[in-house]
């Protein structure tokens, strides 16, 4: 006969095995689905996003597979590279007129050393020009952003703590309560400073395309 304590650890172990996917292993399918339609949309071969993107070509196919979440970093290249908006990776489609996006459906992104976490406070469909972000750098962070679509601008207000934003070689100071907007299609880098983390928040503008 099984003792209580053993029947509550096979309980438990069920319990995991039927456990839904985290919001991080669903993003890893969307991702997934939403790399390989576009690549195949722009009639892409593997090797030609590589050297459009600076993405391995491992890398990306670990990606289509849904083997591999990618980093912060990565997407931008990918988005880059196909000419879309950041939401078109991570975006589910819909028609909705009216979207309520609840705190445990948001899609969390974080960079490959986790001291950089990105949250989506947007609807996540196709077509957007606008996006809005919370963003959290974590003491020590260093973020490298790579230039965004040409046009491309951000408006950062921080909430908490102090950050640094880097363009093209020239250094801003942001303490609580500081706004900056600015032109994001080159190079940029985040720094926070001092001894605790920062919070912003972030709208990204996209240019509209020309026909």
């Amino acid at each position: 006969m099984q003792s209580k304590a053993s029947k509550r650890t096979t309980k438990n172990a069920a319990s995991k095995k039927t456990a839904p996917e985290t919001n991080s292993e669903n993003l890893t399918g969307v991702v997934a689905e939403n790399v390989k339609r576009l690549r195949f949309d722009m009639d892409l071969s593997l090797d030609k996003l590589a050297t459009l993107s600076g993405v391995s070509k491992a890398m990306l196919s670990q990606i289509e597979q849904a083997r591999s979440a990618p980093s912060i970093n990565v997407l931008w290249k990918i988005a880059r590279a196909l000419d879309v908006p950041f939401a078109a990776l991570i975006s589910k489609r819909t028609d909705a007129e009216l979207q309520v996006v609840r705190q445990r459906e948001m899609k969390v992104l974080s960079s490959q050393k986790g001291n950089f976490l990105s949250k989506a406070l947007f609807p996540l469909d196709i077509g957007r020009r606008v996006e809005f972000y919370e963003l959290l750098f974590k003491i020590g962070c260093i973020e490298r952003a790579v230039a965004h679509p040409p046009g491309t601008t951000e408006n950062l207000v921080i909430t908490h703590g102090e950050l640094e934003v880097e363009i093209g070689g020239q250094k801003t100071h942001l303490s609580e309560g500081d706004a900056i907007y600015f032109l994001a299609d080159t190079p940029h880098i985040y720094r926070t400073i001092g001894n605790k983390d920062c919070k912003a928040y972030l709208v990204m503008t996209y240019a509209e395309k020309r026909v």
